[in-house]
Formats: C-alpha cells, sequence, structure tokens
C-alpha cells in the first residue's frame, strides 16, 4: 500500500473510532473495573511501585490462595500512571482506551496489508473498529488489558516477519525482539502468548509456502534417508525452536509467580467445569458456536455470561448440538482448505484462522476451566481473523460475481449497522445500573445480574428496590448463597432485622460441604463465608448475643483460619466482652495474614490507647494512616488525643488531621467541636465560637461526646 494511501486510511480509521466512542467518555466506573481501579491499592503513589510485580490485577498477592492469578502488571501500571495524572476521573481512564483502541486499528490495517490488496485491508479493518463485541473491552476500563496486549501481539508479529522468508538467514535481532513483545503482550494479558503460534503459522505456511502435504512428504523422505534435512527447512526449525524454548521459559516464570496453583472458580461462574460427562464436554463445544455468534451477529450484548445464561447441554439429543456441528463443519473445511492447499488464496485463508482460532485457545474452556462460561472481550483479538475472514469474503464474491455496487453497498450497511450498534452499546456502560439492567434484558436467567442491579441500587440507598432484585436473584438461582446474602444485607438496611437474619441462616444452609483435609475454598466475591459473618455482626449488635457471635466468628475460623475479616470481627467482640487480650490475640493472628491492612493497625491502636499505652497507640495509629492515609477512625483519634496532650507543637497536625475527617464527613459534629476546642488553646476565640455553632448545627440534639471511638 502507498503511503499515502495508507495514511488516509489510517486517518478515516481513527475518525470513525472517535466517532463511535466518543461518548464512553462520559461513562464511569462499573464491574469489574471498581476492582481493578478504585479499590486497586497498588494505584496508589504509596503502594511501592515493585508489588505490580508480585500481584494480580486486582492488588492481591499472586501466592495468596484467594488470588485471581491474572498477572498484567504492564496494564496495572497503566492504570497508575492515570491515577497519577488524575486520580479517580474515570474520563482519562476511558480516553486512555479509546486512543489504544484506534492505534491497534491502525496496526491491524498495516498487518492486513501484508497479505490482502488495499481494500480488503481497509474494509477489514474499518469492521474491526466499529465491532460492537469491542464496546467492552474499549468502554469498559479494564478491557485495557486486551488492548494493550494486541498492540504487543501485532508488533511482535511484524518483528517475526523481518526474521523469516524463503531461504532467509536468521535475523536474531528480530527473532529476540519477537520474543521480548511476547513477554509484554503476556504481562498484559495471558491471551499474549498465543501469538507464538500465529508466527509459527506463518513461518510454515507462509515464509516457506508449504502444505501439509510438503511436510509429509518431506518428513517422508527425510526419514528415510533418501534426501537430507532440508537448508531452508532447517532455519525455519531453529526458529520455531527458539520461539518454543521462549515460550517454555515464559511459561515457567509465570507458573513460578502464580505460586504454582491454578485459581479457584465455583460452579457458579462456569456450571459446566462442574458437570460431568457428557455434559461438561458438549456444552464446551456448544460455547464455541456460541462465540461465533457473537461475532457474526453482536445485536444482544451482554456484560456478564455466567451462572443460569447458557444451561448445560446435557444429552446428544440436544438440539444445540446441530450448533456445534454446523461451526465444525463449518471451521473444518476452512481448516482442510487452507493447510492442503498450495495457493495464494489458501494462505489468506490459513492466517484468517490463525488470528482467529489460537488467541482464543485459552479461553475456550476446551484445554482447562476458565472463570467465564462467555466473556465478550476476550473476542478482542479473535475478531481480528474474524474481520480479515468477512472482508476475504466480500473481496470473492466481488472477484467471482463482479458485484461491486452490491458489494459496496452490503458493507456500507453492516458498517453503518456496527458503529450505531457500538455507539448506542457505550451508553449502557455509563454506570452500574445502566450496565446490569442492559444485561438482564439479554440474560433473565443470570443470578448475578440480578444481584449487581440490587447492589447499584443499594449504593443509591434504595434498599426497598434493591432488595427486589435481591429476592429475584434468589428465585432464578435458589442455591445461590450469594443472593440470601444479599437479601440479608437489604433487610438489616431496612432494620427488618428479624427477617435478616433468617436470610443469613437460610444462606448458611447452602454452603459447601466442608471436605476433611482441605481448606475451604470460596471465591472471592462473593464469599459464602460472609453469611456467618454478617449474621455474626447482626446479632452482636444484642449485648446479651455477644458470646453467640463469637461462637459463629469462631466457626468460620474453623473453615478458614486465614480469614482475615473473621479475626477483625471476632476481635472486636472480645473487647466488648472486656477480653482484652484474647482481642489482641485476635488482631495479632489477622496482621500475620494480611499486614497491610489499614484496619487491623487500628484496632491494635485503640487496645493500647484503652491501657493507657499512648506510645504504643500511636506507632499503630500512625502505621494504620501510613497504609491508608484517609482512615477516617485514625485520623480522628490520633488528633483528639494530640489535642488531649496540650502540646501546642502537635496543634497545627491535629488541626490538619480533624480537616481530613471533616472532608471525608462534613456532618461529623465531634470534628467541629475538637477543631473548635484546638481553637481555644490557641486562643482564637472567634473561630473556636463558629467552630462550636458548626458542631451544634450539625448535630444540635446530639450530647457531644468527645471520647476516643472504637
Amino acid at each position: 500500500m502507498e503511503k499515502n494511501k495508507l495514511h488516509i486510511y489510517s486517518a478515516i480509521v481513527v475518525a470513525l473510532v472517535t466517532v463511535c466512542y466518543h461518548n464512553a467518555l462520559q461513562c464511569g466506573f462499573v464491574f469489574d473495573d471498581i476492582s481493578a481501579i478504585k479499590d486497586n491499592k497498588d494505584l496508589r503513589p504509596s503502594s511501592p511501585l515493585s508489588n505490580l510485580l508480585w500481584n494480580d490485577f486486582w492488588g492481591t498477592p499472586m501466592h495468596k490462595e484467594g488470588s485471581h492469578k491474572s498477572y498484567r502488571p504492564i496494564c496495572v501500571l497503566s492504570f497508575r500512571i492515570n491515577y497519577g495524572l488524575g486520580e479517580l476521573d474515570p474520563m482519562g481512564y476511558h480516553l486512555v482506551n479509546i486512543i489504544l483502541h484506534a492505534v491497534v486499528s491502525v496496526m491491524f490495517l498495516k498487518v492486513c496489508t501484508l497479505f490482502f490488496n488495499d481494500t480488503t485491508s481497509f474494509i477489514a479493518s474499518l469492521l474491526f473498529a466499529l465491532h460492537p463485541i469491542h464496546t467492552e473491552a474499549v468502554t469498559g476500563v479494564v478491557g485495557r488489558a486486551e488492548l494493550l496486549a494486541s498492540i504487543f501481539v501485532l508488533q511482535a508479529f511484524k518483528s517475526y516477519i523481518e526474521t523469516t522468508g524463503k531461504d532467509q538467514p536468521i535475523d536474531w535481532f528480530h527473532l529476540v525482539m519477537t520474543m521480548m513483545f511476547v513477554s509484554l503482550a503476556t504481562m498484559c494479558k495471558e491471551q499474549g502468548i498465543t501469538v507464538v503460534g500465529v508466527c509459527c503459522v506463518y513461518e510454515v505456511f507462509i515464509a516457506q509456502k508449504l502444505s501439509c502435504f510438503d511436510l509429509l512428504q518431506n518428513a517422508r523422505l527425510w526419514l528415510s534417508g533418501k534426501v537430507p534435512f532440508p537448508g531452508a527447512l532447517k532455519l525455519s526449525f531453529y526458529r520455531i525452536l527458539f520461539l518454543a524454548l521462549g515460550t517454555f521459559l515464559l511459561l515457567a516464570v509465570r507458573l513460578k509467580i502464580m505460586g504454582s496453583t491454578l485459581p479457584v472458580f465455583t460452579n457458579f461462574d462456569n456450571p459446566a467445569s462442574q458437570a460431568q460427562f457428557p455434559a461438561r464436554h458438549l456444552t464446551y463445544w456448544y460455547l464455541l458456536p456460541i462465540n461465533a455468534w457473537l461475532l457474526l451477529c453482536p445485536s444482544k450484548l451482554c456484560c456478564d455470561w455466567t451462572m443460569g445464561t447458557i444451561p448445560l447441554v446435557e444429552s446428544v439429543y440436544d438440539p444445540r448440538n446441530l450448533a456445534t456441528v454446523l461451526f465444525i463443519l463449518v471451521l473444518g473445511s476452512l481448516v482442510l482448505y487452507a493447510v492442503f492447499n498450495s495457493n495464494h488464496l489458501s494462505r489468506q485463508v490459513i492466517m484468517c484462522l490463525s488470528f482467529l482460532v489460537l488467541p482464543f485457545i485459552p479461553a475456550s474452556n476446551l484445554f482447562f476451566p476458565v472463570g467465564f462460561v462467555v466473556a465478550e472481550r476476550i473476542l478482542y483479538m479473535p475478531s481480528m481473523g474474524f474481520c480479515m475472514l468477512v472482508a476475504l469474503a466480500f473481496q470473492l464474491v466481488n472477484e467471482k460475481f463482479g458485484a461491486k455496487r452490491h458489494v459496496f453497498a452490503v458493507i456500507s450497511l453492516l458498517l453503518i449497522a456496527y458503529g450505531s450498534k457500538t455507539f448506542m452499546r457505550n451508553y449502557d456502560w455509563k454506570s452500574e445500573y445502566t450496565l446490569f439492567e442492559s444485561g438482564i434484558k439479554v440474560n433473565t436467567q443470570n443470578a448475578k445480574l440480578w444481584n449487581n442491579v440490587g447492589h447499584a441500587l443499594e449504593s443509591e440507598e434504595r434498599h426497598e428496590e434493591a432488595l427486589q432484585y435481591f429476592l429475584q436473584a434468589s428465585r432464578v438461582q435458589p442455591d445461590d448463597t450469594g443472593a440470601w446474602i444479599n437479601v440479608g444485607r437489604a433487610y438489616k438496611n431496612m432494620q427488618d432485622y428479624e427477617k435478616a437474619e433468617e436470610a443469613y441462616r437460610h444462606a448458611i444452609t447452602l454452603m459447601p460441604t466442608v471436605v476433611p483435609g482441605k481448606m475451604y475454598t470460596t471465591r472471592i466475591a462473593p464469599s459464602y463465608l460472609n453469611a456467618y459473618i454478617n449474621l455474626a455482626n447482626l446479632i452482636k449488635n444484642n449485648n446479651t448475643r455477644l458470646e453467640e457471635a463469637d461462637t459463629l466468628f469462631q466457626r468460620v475460623l474453623t473453615m478458614r483460619p486465614d480469614l482475615t475479616t473473621a479475626h477483625i470481627n471476632r476481635g472486636d467482640v472480645l473487647l466488648r466482652l472486656n477480653r482484652s487480650f484474647e482481642a489482641e490475640q485476635s488482631f495479632r493472628t489477622a496482621l500475620e495474614h494480611d499486614q497491610d491492612n489499614a484496619d487491623i493497625h487500628y484496632n491494635l491502636g485503640v487496645i493500647y490507647l484503652d491501657r493507657g499505652e499512648l506510645r504504643e497507640a500511636f506507632q499503630y495509629f500512625n502505621k494504620a494512616l501510613e497504609l491508608n492515609p484517609d482512615h477516617i477512625q485514625a485520623l480522628f483519634n490520633t488528633a483528639v488525643t494530640m489535642q488531649e496532650s496540650r502540646n501546642p507543637g502537635l496543634r497545627t497536625e491535629a488541626t490538619r488531621r480533624l480537616k481530613k475527617v471533616l472532608a471525608q464527613d462534613p456532618h461529623n459534629a465531634k470534628a467541629f467541636f475538637n477543631l473548635a476546642a484546638l481553637a481555644m488553646d490557641s486562643g482564637e476565640t472567634d473561630q473556636a465560637e463558629m467552630l462550636f455553632k458548626k458542631a451544634l448545627e450539625v448535630l444540635p440534639f446530639m450530647i457531644l461526646n468527645t471520647s476516643l471511638e472504637c
């Protein structure tokens, strides 16, 4: 492609991406964005940069059982840069994603020109730029993993092309650069490693222009000793061997960082993973045409396809198996044509298939179970091969039938439909409520979606409405422990404590059976053990039931001795039972499992403060503030202690901390009162009078109590 034409085509692609995705700038953080960005401490400047190398995508240490094992430090680094520039302003994060998608689209255009004519390459890049399946990867901020990985995947492929060719010596520089880009892609998203397979396919079928027949014939002649091993193939073998060894080393390092363990998923995340033969295998194969249909006709998109969205295919007589058979026949025909022919068209088809099939393999469930049934964002890379195939099909129709106008009309309509769908789909990602409501319109049998709409309403304190969604979730999936925990919490928020307790106890009856000798493993969120913890926290409000609450916490700890929240909450109960030393031991045990938990340090500080050991108390309070500079209770208690010390040198710092409390809680009367006391100590009577009045204005009927909180 001529350079001027390439620039024009690239500009058009970027312009269309801008038009279709500019409304994504209005969207907030939703779904997985909350855990990966808002709640991820690794984004904060106070967190050591080295944590990115040892923690997963969500900020959990990779060696921990609760880790999702998603190792994507480069993606997290990009989030951290975003945070450094604009903290938690979602517009900056969305802007970067849109720019990255435009970059990928232009790079994809350049790769297409290696195999197709200019027009076909342009059509493929337009289809890719506008495809609605990409909204989850582009408009959902966590989809940046796919975007960054795709950039390095395409760059790795382009670098490999420089190192190979018919009878071409090995270009070691570009070969090493290829593995470097593969490593970077894998550190963005696990799918990135599959580009090695794409490079191997290119090496054999494109660079060396071989077919399967050629490979078999060469192998037969060489094994029979009739001909020596061909020199050109020997170079290809060395290149492929280098890629294989590099990939093996990369996998070994990754496995080492993971702690040599795989993530744990529940049967709700991927129901087929818990099913027996033949339901498990039939369902996994049926998911292949489901994904293909989403690429072909992305009319019904959903942010979550887990739980009961796709019922298990439990019998060979299930009519859905026909879709599986049809998919296998079509894909198999394309594969057979591509690998057993050696012409220009077969080489084009095989590159389309390699970009379509190989990046999808890690998410296919065919070799190992993953934590989802279908996920739209993992189709971002495979869609490259799909767009190539569609563009190639249009080219063939035009060449065979000479229907240029008709082909142009169909392509135009398809692009308009894709672009319109993408633009409208972006609005679904505006908030958690709009996102999950849109999901329910597609998947009514997914309890997770009903729960998530309830969570969105709950965050707006619309508890009665939230309760109805939680109840619907429990009806859709009666054995969903998390749904009943949500029902209990909703009743608690509505101050219907009797029904809340009833719901929590019902959730406990749904708990998985304890297997002797094995850890009581559950998914991070929702944690089934929250049924015990929430019930204990509910009944501990009644001082006559503190012992019962302690018993519940102990029961949780027999199942999961490393559950930090159980140790923390039990410590609180023990303090109220005046068992201070047992409470201290409970908090210290929690600290062994989570040294970076600010609440644990704070609670230990409270214990020492109650004992009058101010020096030790301050050490723990300040450690809590080091871990969480906005820890409101630590800020308040240290400020009050400074104020009560009557040390003039501490007044400025005490004032600063109380103002930070008010920045988080503008209606905190105790903070105003203590600021007034500090003003009095400094002789600023007018300021003190104003602050006293503000305290009474904020909470006029409360007898102000400046005693320290616990």
